[in-house]
């Protein structure tokens, strides 16, 4: 039924879609429709939107609208005001009186006008909490208040996932959605309700000279208990083992004390070095491989390794980055893929027990045509961490790539039940995987989400684009992309691709060269 005021939504009532003078805005899918078909509007201008329609009939400030679309970005009044002029000639002149421009405040948009509704299409089921024990790790606050400390708490947060990740009797959200609630008061109902778990597990740090403190709790999101609670007050030097008793603690009392213990993880011996490396994590996970993400990463990577030789996380990223650099055309000489492959090998052997030097090793292998080993090593990665989205999506690109599209697409899928939020990079390579499949109207769709639509996928969306016979956008995205790309070839992307089914490959050079795209 349709919600024809804003009350029950914000009392609970789920909507995904909002009907308002002879438009649609479908928040499952981004999307913009008029009489069925996509309205063409900028990102930045269709997330303005987005948040103007979903607080309709509340006075929205200037800051508030600049702080919530342009985040951490320093921008204009001019910025907020081109994007309100998009929307305005976007909806047209039937919209007229729709958004009220209130001088001097902000801007209100007139709810009577606008219909929450959940009928227009079924909106997908909250996730069902499974059998076994369910946890998300939120992100720890800090308590320094000083932003360099930032990173070390994100540190914390990601490390201690990657801890209890590792754990077969546990389902561990991914850091990606668990960081989305960095910063947020959402309710810790709301939070177990739309990741789908049980068991949510907050914290706070606070480093200062060479102590640390840190307290956490444990909590059951649906029945309301506090499970445990503790404060750690110990040496800098402490903060791993510290790590490891926290994970020991939860894992004793969700799955049980008979769990046997995890093999050790080779942990860094200079927090210097960790603090570069997660700064490092950070850019590979948000930027979409660009070019300058990678070479700063490139940059903070080795300075970790300067000052920690044996870190294997570092060793292993830097080996990704040198990767990166050979297959997006950055750098392409191939002594970047050798190099890239000898580092991965290392992280391998400085920590056997870390699944996540398994699969980077594993996918360079593939990308070398090591095909049996590749498998090897993923097969290793997912019998220490059963939890690992990120190998989970890396694998699928690989068997989308040995012409298995539906079965990667699948594989996508679960590891979005484990990162239900996760960075731009899974969207590019659910495009990937649809493309590959011919759902072009599903690749388009998913290659124009927000966080994936400025990265390299543009290329795919312009390939799909261009086999729905849009030739003139899929034109102008392949454009787009090449400002940013200036030296991709066709022929290179193709001879680079850890590939063994050979149409697959072809099939998106078909498409890049419909798209305008160069040989």
């Amino acid at each position: 039924m349709p919600v024809d005021n804003f009350s029950a939504f914000r009392h609970g009532h789920h909507a995904m879609f909002f009907e308002f003078d002879g438009h649609v805005l479908d928040l499952r899918q981004g999307r913009l429709l008029r009489d069925g078909a996509d309205v063409d509007l900028r990102p930045k201008s269709l997330a303005l939107l987005t948040y103007l329609i979903t607080n309709a009939g509340r006075i929205l400030h200037k800051d508030e609208l600049v702080s919530e679309i342009w985040p951490a970005v320093t921008v204009s009044d001019e910025s907020l005001t081109q994007c309100i002029m998009d929307i305005r000639r976007a909806l047209g002149p039937g919209a007229d009186g729709l958004i009220k421009t209130l001088p001097r405040r902000g801007y209100l948009v007139d709810d009577s006008r606008v219909h929450a509704s959940g009928d227009v299409e079924p909106r997908r089921p909250d996730p069902v909490i499974p059998g076994k024990a369910s946890i998300a790790v939120l992100p720890f606050a800090n308590l320094d208040g000083h932003p360099e400390q930032d990173a070390f708490a994100n540190g914390l947060t990601e490390d201690l996932i990657t801890d209890l990740s590792r754990n077969p009797g546990l389902l561990v959200i991914a850091r990606q959605s668990s960081l989305a609630y960095k910063g947020k008061t959402t309710d810790v109902r709301v939070i177990a309700r739309d990741l789908g778990v049980r068991f949510l597990l907050e914290g706070s740090a606070r480093r200062a000279a060479d102590r640390i403190r840190i307290n956490v709790q444990l909590v059951d999101a649906i029945g309301g208990d506090l499970l445990w609670a503790e404060r750690f007050d110990r040496s800098i030097e402490d903060v791993f083992a510290v790590q490891d008793e926290v994970a020991d603690r939860i894992v004793q009392a969700l799955v049980g004390k008979l769990t046997p213990p995890l093999p050790v993880r080779n942990r860094p011996k200079n927090l210097d070095a960790y603090d570069l490396c997660v700064r490092a994590r950070g850019l590979i996970a948000s930027m979409g491989g660009s070019p300058e993400a990678v070479r700063e990463s490139i940059l903070l990577l080795k300075q970790a390794i300067a000052l920690d030789p044996g870190y294997a996380e570092a060793i292993r990223w830097l080996g990704f980055n040198l990767w990166s650099l050979w297959s997006n055309a950055i750098d392409s000489a191939d002594s970047n893929l050798a190099e890239a492959i000898r580092l991965a090998e290392a992280a391998v052997s400085l920590d056997p027990n870390d699944g996540s030097n398994h699969w980077i090793f594993g996918y360079l292998l593939a990308s070398a045509g090591r095909w049996a080993d590749s498998e090897k090593e993923f097969a290793v990665t997912f019998a220490l961490d059963p939890n690992h989205a990120d190998a989970m999506v890396m694998s699928a690109e690989l068997t989308v790539l040995a012409g298995r599209p539906t079965e990667g697409i699948d594989l996508i899928r679960r590891a979005f039940r484990l990162n239900p939020h996760p960075s731009g990079w899974y969207y590019w390579e659910l495009g990937f995987a649809q493309y590959a499949a011919r759902d072009y109207d599903a690749a388009v769709k998913t290659l124009r989400v927000e966080a994936t639509y400025r990265t390299g996928s543009r290329r795919i969306l312009a390939a799909s684009l261009a086999q729905q016979g849009r030739k003139d956008e899929a034109i102008r995205e392949a454009q787009i992309f090449l400002a940013s790309n200036p030296s991709f070839t066709t022929s290179e992307w193709a001879s680079r691709q850890p590939a063994r089914d050979a149409e697959t490959v072809q099939h998106f050079v078909d498409g890049y060269r419909k798209a305008g795209l160069p040989d």
